[in-house]
């Protein structure tokens, strides 16, 4: 039995192993793809790899977290199996919290020290300065390590606060059970750290509320909306021999004139006039096109454009899926805030601790039925955790890094500057803060903390045995923060995340109050945000295409259907269809459907 035991467990870690390669290969996927080319630096590109995996292998550890501690009991006898003795199962804490602890310090180290050194050692170059060889390499690493020094006496300051600062004291009567005692049984360095990871995460959750709240909405209907009406090719060509008759009409006027002692007539000028306006938007849409196409782009790039152009028939589908998990997630999210609010056992002293759920909760049931089928649970949940963390990344895309109203970064395929990437990813580690928090305390409060774990309350035959329940599963229940029975507390181990979490929330309740109805203020941005976009695609920025016009569309959630899954077999196979005399003078026109077709690209690239 113990061989069977070590094989589960190793199987759970050997999967997460696979997952976190799959994790480098997306992270290098994205950073190579989001970046300009024009501005690349080796060390931005290898740290911003390096810190997007990191985050994606801590977002990842809590599904195993969940599947180690849930391998220790049978959930149909609601007793530990034979292998899990109390030295194995606090073997797979010590491990787990291990794995925590180096994840979370390497994380801190990646946003506190390593990725501000970067920022400033990129600012410090100077191309003048080093093509006159004015500048040397120790000078700048010596600016670039002064200003990464402020961050070094930050981290210090935050731990000697959490070090000293006494914690909140007696919290209720509710404190007596043993799963409230666990937690408080903290010292002086755990104390610190659960001060300086609860600042953390209460600055993440404003991020989170901003951020991931606008790309959970956002990312569905971008998915539903992301095929333009008209390929790259067929734009490239149409605009094409649009320019080519206009710059000939330009001709035809310049020779008409060209002989003329009182120079051009005003009709023939506001002729020119309007074909040069015409040539600009012309021009600035051959760019888009070329864009589009992966010109001057690395070979991934190009790779990754025909990649997705071969499954963008899939992603209408996708999108109508992903919608539907939204409303769920908010629905579930909606519960539980209320069930908290209402039904906690310590209500603020305790950041809304709920012993067990009260109310039918979709999110959680679905998890505690799919354990059925293992490991149909522990997949969903990996799946969950990355749908917020991609909501994370679109909601960085769209907004874009600000301060107050200002944008300061613009985050865009293709676009996106180095000091924008490294402002991201920190960004990003904030996030995964509170979306730990908002998964483990409310999207799926019970499974996240207990897993598939139950307990029997049928009374031992004999001291010292487990309880048996083979005759009567009637009397298994499920595992909960509530109970304080001797079978559940030799049953029910709970993960060691919502532990961390929970013992955040008990030493420092200011910040599990803040963190907890921080979460309606986050319905409250996703509905706002989703219900408008149902009804108004955001505004298209053509700034850096036109500084001159602002587009405005209008477009139903599922119009025009017909005409992009035309142009997704285009962008696949990278030649356009035939074009007729009438489509190229309609490029040719200002306002026209060329423009119409350049506006649906733009959209779709923005997605």
């Amino acid at each position: 039995m113990a061989s069977a035991g070590l094989l589960q467990t190793s199987l759970i870690w050997v999967a997460y192993g696979v997952a976190v390669a799959l994790a480098l290969l997306v992270a290098t996927i994205t950073t190579l793809t989001w970046q300009t080319p024009h501005e690349r630096s080796i060390a931005v590109t290898v740290v911003s790899i390096f810190s997007l995996t990191a985050l994606l292998a801590t977002v990842l550890l809590l599904p195993v977290d969940i599947a180690l501690v849930s391998s220790t009991a049978s959930a149909h006898l609601g007793a530990k199996k034979d292998w899990a003795t109390p030295p194995r199962v606090d073997g797979i804490l010590l491990t787990l919290k291990i794995v925590y602890y180096t994840l979370y310090t390497l994380d801190a180290l990646l946003c506190l020290i390593v990725i501000p050194f970067t920022y400033f050692w990129f600012e410090e170059y100077d191309e003048v300065e080093e093509e006159e060889g004015t500048s040397s390499a120790g000078a700048r690493l010596w600016r670039a390590l002064k200003y990464t020094l402020g961050f070094v006496f930050l981290v210090v300051i935050l731990f000697l606060i959490g070090f000293f600062v006494p914690a909140a004291g007696n919290r209720g009567k509710h404190m007596d059970l043993d799963y409230f005692k666990r937690l408080l049984a903290a010292n002086h360095g755990e104390k610190a750290l659960t001060f300086g990871v609860g600042l953390l995460m209460t600055l993440g959750t404003l991020l989170y509320i901003l951020y991931t709240s606008a790309g959970l909405a956002l990312l569905p209907v971008s998915f539903i909306k992301s095929a333009p009406s008209i390929s790259a090719p067929q734009l490239s060509e149409t605009t094409a021999s649009a320019l080519e008759q206009n710059r000939e009409l330009q001709r035809q006027l310049e020779m008409r004139n060209a002989g003329r002692a009182d120079g051009m007539s005003q009709k023939d000028r506001r002729e020119l006039d309007t074909l040069l306006r015409e040539e600009r938007t012309l021009v600035r849409r051959e760019r888009l096109a070329a864009e589009a196409r992966g010109d001057g782009r690395s070979k991934i790039y190009r790779a990754w454009t025909k990649v997705q152009a071969f499954f963008r028939p899939l992603k209408l589908l996708g999108g109508i899926f992903l919608l539907v998990l939204a409303i769920l997630v908010w629905v579930s999210m909606l519960i539980t805030g209320i069930d908290k609010a209402a039904n906690s056992v310590c209500k603020q002293h305790c950041g809304y601790i709920l012993g067990h759920l009260n109310v039918f909760q979709p999110i959680n049931w679905i998890f505690v039925q799919s354990a059925k089928a293992f490991p149909v649970d522990y997949i969903l949940m990996a799946l969950l955790v990355l749908f917020f963390f991609s909501s994370s990344i679109t909601g960085l895309s769209i907004i874009g890094i600000r301060f107050l109203w200002v944008r300061i970064f613009q985050i865009k395929k293709g676009r996106t500057a180095p000091q924008a990437l490294l402002m991201a990813t920190v960004l990003l580690a904030l996030m995964i803060l509170a979306i730990n928090y908002a998964v483990a305390m409310v999207v799926a409060p019970q499974y996240a903390i207990y897993g598939t774990q139950t307990f029997c309350v049928n009374a031992p035959r004999h001291p010292g045995e487990q309880p048996d329940c083979r005759e009567h599963p009637d009397m298994v229940r499920p595992c909960s923060e509530a109970f304080s029975e001797p079978a559940a507390k030799d049953v029910c181990t709970p993960t060691v995340m919502s532990t961390f979490l929970n013992r955040v929330t008990l030493h420092w309740p200011v910040f599990g109050a803040v963190d907890f109805w921080a979460q309606f203020v986050f319905l409250a941005v996703f509905l706002v945000v989703f219900v408008t976009s149902l009804f108004r695609t955001p505004r298209l920025d053509l700034s850096e295409l036109d500084e001159e016009a602002e587009v405005d569309e209008e477009e139903g959630l599922l119009a025009s259907t017909g005409r992009r899954f035309g142009a997704t077999w285009q962008d696949i196979t990278g030649r356009p269809r035939p074009t007729t005399t009438a489509e190229v003078g309609g490029g040719a026109g200002a306002g026209g459907q060329g423009r119409q077709e350049h506006e649906d690209y733009g959209t779709a690239a923005g997605h």
